[in-house]
């Protein structure tokens, strides 16, 4: 393969706050909504369903979020070997809740924001880029059960508040910022992305999408104050983007897919890129009782302030069919369509599709033309350590090889890509069963679901694999 990647290419990594710090209730860090989130297949029940009262249950249950891996108390081993790798970025998120413990503070918690000051100086002195997420799963706990979440609009002053006061704190250490992670994610599960559980079922729909907007306004005020506070500054939106084929060409079919598009990809892609609600809105909160509380003035805030580049996950693509059995039903990243005969899936049954990658970043770059950023990509799997230390995960390498081909591909194609963050480069907790034996790493983290482990870390195969494609900028795949 020829190298197909512009110089200066962001090659790196990507973590969240919440799924590797731990330190949970150190520095003054307040909880957040990752720390009352219990381990094991129940919380996927839990977040996929209304109901939740946000409370922590240590008998029955186990919190992997509290310790992780403890990057808190290790970050300069990880950065480390994050720089042996030859990483240009880091993509990270900041606790919310060590800044401000409660959320609705008036000063922030200064333990906090040294930490990340550590944090930041320590990339710095390995010539490694922050990219940072504000928002990323970890609401405090206080603004939900004081407030309900996003569905308040209050919330959004208690962002604008926090974001200003990392752009002032960190404005010569942080130039890559990006809002709210996977935003369009909450319209399926609003309390991961919006930090509330429904009413019920047949009210998800409506306040989902008011704590949206809640968030969209945020999202622009925070663009506006980032480009005031720190010149230069790129500030980005975050979605999960999952391109949406008909499983067939019957033409209901064809629709039904996409509308689902629509509604999924390109919601808040358009009111966040384009600065305007898109066309096919207005039927479907016509039809679907949608009454959004819009104040004045919020749409001539999204109008003037779009974010400069999209940052986005891709793990695979969906497959859609207008009226499907349950035996059709494919598993997925936070969505489900119908089994594609053409994809082999990983052990946790999602997808495998390197070419829906590519359709991906054409389809993006078509119909926002601004540059694109793939700041989540990985394979999540069982890791054996063998007898001699060593991990062998050939199939992680196949994998992050044929989506880098892809990526090369559309390159070519004339998509402006600007850099690729693998998801989990060090393994951490699942977001959506909390899981440490789903791992995505090319470093190992001697920690299991049941809670014991020394914390080591191993290099496996795939970490001198991404060094080599890191180091050759793509050109040795």
């Amino acid at each position: 393969m020829m190298n197909q990647f512009p110089k200066g290419f962001l090659w790196g990594g990507a973590t969240a706050a919440n799924q590797l710090e731990g330190g949970y209730d150190q520095g003054g860090k307040g909880l957040n909504l990752a720390d009352v989130l219990p381990g094991g297949k129940v919380r996927y029940s839990i977040i996929s369903n209304p109901g939740f009262d946000f409370k922590m249950d240590k008998e029955q249950f186990h919190y992997p979020n509290h310790e992780a891996i403890d990057f808190y108390n290790r970050y300069k081993e990880d950065i480390a070997l994050f720089a042996e790798m030859g990483f240009k970025a880091y993509r990270m998120s900041i606790a919310w809740s060590r800044i401000f413990p409660k959320g609705d503070e008036e000063a922030p918690n200064e333990e906090g924001l040294a930490f990340y000051d550590r944090v930041f100086d320590e990339l710095h002195k390995h010539g490694i880029e922050p990219v940072v997420t504000i928002s990323h799963y970890e609401i405090p706990l206080h603004l939900i059960t004081e407030y309900g979440g996003w569905r308040n609009r209050k919330v959004v002053g208690f962002f604008d508040r926090c974001a200003r006061t990392l752009f002032n704190r960190y404005k010569n250490k942080v130039k890559y910022w990006m809002t709210f992670n996977e935003i369009n994610g909450a319209i399926l599960h609003p309390i991961l992305g919006l930090g509330f559980s429904p009413d019920s079922e047949e009210t998800r729909l409506q306040e989902s999408l008011q704590g949206l907007h809640h968030q969209f306004v945020a999202s622009s005020m925070a663009v506006k104050a980032g480009h005031d506070i720190i010149p230069g500054s790129q500030i980005g939106c975050m979605l999960v983007y999952a391109p949406v084929y008909s499983i067939d060409c019957q033409p209901a079919n064809v629709m039904h897919a996409l509308q689902e598009e629509q509604m999924f990809n390109y919601l808040c892609g358009d009111v966040q890129v384009r600065g305007e609600y898109p066309a096919f809105t207005k039927r479907f909160f016509k039809e679907n009782g949608i009454e959004l509380d819009i104040q004045d003035g919020d749409l001539e805030l999204l109008k003037q302030h779009t974010v400069d580049y999209i940052g986005f996950s891709y793990y695979m693509s969906r497959t859609e069919k207008k009226v499907k059995t349950d035996e059709e039903k494919a598993s997925g990243n936070i969505f489900s369509g119908v089994k594609n005969p053409f994809l082999q899936a990983s052990e946790w049954g999602w997808e495998i599709d390197p070419e829906g990658l590519r359709i991906s970043l054409n389809q993006l770059y078509d119909r926002y033309r601004v540059p694109l950023f793939i700041v989540e990509n990985g394979l999540g799997a069982v890791d054996k350590v063998e007898e001699d230390g060593s991990i062998k995960d050939h199939y992680r390498i196949d994998y992050l090889r044929e989506h880098i081909q892809a990526m090369g591909e559309a390159i070519e194609d004339g998509v402006d890509l600007i850099g690729y963050t693998s998801w989990g480069c060090i393994d951490l907790v699942s977001a959506s069963t909390g899981e440490l034996s789903k791992r995505y790493g090319f470093i190992y983290v001697d920690k299991h679901d049941d809670g014991s482990g020394t914390l080591e870390r191993k290099k496996k195969e795939s970490f001198y694999w991404y060094q080599n494609v890191i180091a050759t900028n793509g050109s040795e795949l």
